[in-house]
């Protein structure tokens, strides 16, 4: 299994830096107390142990950090990675690589000792797509990158009389997890919503998150609209939404919302406020890569 062998930073860019043994990932910065965090998108830089040991090999005494690399790897090769790959590091983190090496305008310390350097060529770069605690030994996993589809449900909306605010995110939500591809909003109508869903499935994306729609007025028919899509029901989903977001409104009780699966899409309604729809997907998460991976055939059995 791949793993991280050292956590490395420098207070001050074009210093060598040193391993610190465990820091914090921030989210859209980088390492944190690293003078290299925030640049755009080379939030992070890694390089592989096993590029390293080229340099060792030609007797040059170095190690981690030696390549201002601010996390080592081991049992990966990163430079045959794609850009666009998204990663997890320890428990809790997610990176997306966003380029592969790097032109050298001046030349390193290490370049002219050795006359190369393997930074500009095997070394990557990534952005923090959700932050976490990161320390030596931890693991770090290729993990899969998904399409997803977003439908808000709001006449107003529709209308152009009111923003959209949870569509949004849902989008930031999900980025650890792949890309939102397509969005729109719909007006409160079964037909109208069930169309847009039907063509978000045709164009491949594995997952669609719709917001609002999901209460008691006649003009709430998202659940109705998904019901006419899916083929099966996913009931445990709604029901665990409705069960863990009550402790934070009684109101929780009445929303109607579904989950199920359309051929190889998920389907999940959600709740139209920016703050429900925060809480109702910190309850799906958990779990979602295991969903995700299953209704698209890319994982396994849950027995190990």
């Amino acid at each position: 299994m791949p793993e991280i062998i050292a956590v490395c930073t420098s207070p001050n860019k074009g210093q060598r830096k040193k391993n610190i043994g465990n820091s914090l990932l921030i989210k859209d910065r980088g390492l944190e107390g690293d003078a290299h965090a925030g640049f755009e998108h080379r939030q992070v830089s890694l390089l592989a142990e096993e590029s390293i040991a080229k340099m060792t090999a030609q007797g040059l005494d170095v190690g981690p950090g030696d390549f201002a690399e601010n996390l080592t790897t081991r049992g990966i090769e990163l430079a045959s990675l794609p850009v666009g790959t998204r990663l997890k590091a320890g428990y809790e983190a997610f990176l997306r690589v966003t380029q592969i090496g790097k032109e050298c305008h001046d030349r390193c310390a290490i370049y002219y000792q050795a006359g190369d350097c393997v930074m500009p060529r095997e070394g990557i770069f990534a952005e923090v797509l959700r932050e976490g605690a990161i320390k030596t030994g931890d693991k770090l996993e290729i993990i899969p990158s998904y399409r997803f589809g977003v439908i808000t449900a709001s006449d107003k909306g529709a209308g152009g009389e009111r923003e959209d605010k949870s569509g949004p995110v849902i989008s930031e939500t999900l980025l650890p997890w792949g890309d939102v591809v397509e969005t729109a909003i719909v007006p409160d109508e079964q037909a109208a919503l069930s169309t847009k869903m039907q063509e978000m499935i045709a164009k491949g994306v594995e997952a669609i998150f719709t917001t609002g729609g999901t209460g008691l007025s006649p003009r709430d028919v998202t659940p109705e609209a998904t019901l006419a899509v899916i083929d099966r029901e996913v009931p445990g989903i709604a029901e665990a939404i409705r069960r863990e977001t009550a402790a934070a409104t009684a109101k929780a009780m009445l929303s109607r919302a579904v989950a199920g699966i359309s051929g190889s899409t998920l389907i999940i309604n959600l709740p139209g406020s920016p703050k429900a729809v925060a809480e109702c997907l910190a309850v799906i998460t958990p779990v979602l890569d295991h969903a995700l991976e299953t209704v698209t055939g890319r994982g396994g059995d849950c027995a190990r």
